[in-house]
């Protein structure tokens, strides 16, 4: 089915890849001092095979940062919400209570658990909207785009 309304986020913030590259720089130069220059690096210095794991880690994490993306779809059947890699659900329409677009307090990036607005997933800013399920499970998925999907979820619930 074709989706009504889809939204892509992904972590763009400019101090969010400055400390990541940061530590990906500094963890390359105490490897290269070390394994190149014969200077162990530290009071205390690793040996070589943890220095190398200890690299390869902060690579590992600035990849994941650049692969993670949050999508949201609605359509006449459902709110969709991806956190690739981690995190795939659907939302059936009959099943929500309430949806509405809100400012919210600052909770955190990525994907928040057992807060007040229940699981949040979150890749920047304060507006997304707020889904209460039948059930009672609450969830909050973050948007750039409130204006439009306000528009989307109302028609939505008006039907």
């Amino acid at each position: 089915m074709e989706a009504e309304f889809k939204e892509k986020q992904k972590f763009t913030q400019w101090w969010l890849w400055l400390f990541l590259i940061g530590i990906g720089i500094f963890q390359v130069f105490a490897l290269s001092s070390q394994l190149i220059k014969g200077e162990y690096f530290g009071d205390k210095p690793m040996s070589n095979i943890v220095l190398i794991i200890f690299t390869i880690i902060p690579f590992g994490i600035i990849i994941l940062f650049w692969y993670i993306k949050l999508e949201t779809e609605i359509d006449k059947k459902e709110i969709r919400v991806k956190f690739t890699p981690l995190v795939k659900k659907a939302f059936r329409w009959e099943d929500i209570k309430t949806a509405t677009v809100i400012q919210y307090k600052f909770v955190g990036y990525g994907i928040r658990l057992f807060t007040s607005y229940g699981t949040v997933y979150n890749t920047k800013g304060n507006m997304g909207l707020a889904i209460e399920l039948k059930s009672g499970e609450k969830i909050l998925i973050g948007t750039q785009r409130a204006d439009e999907l306000t528009k989307n979820i109302e028609k939505h619930l008006d039907q």
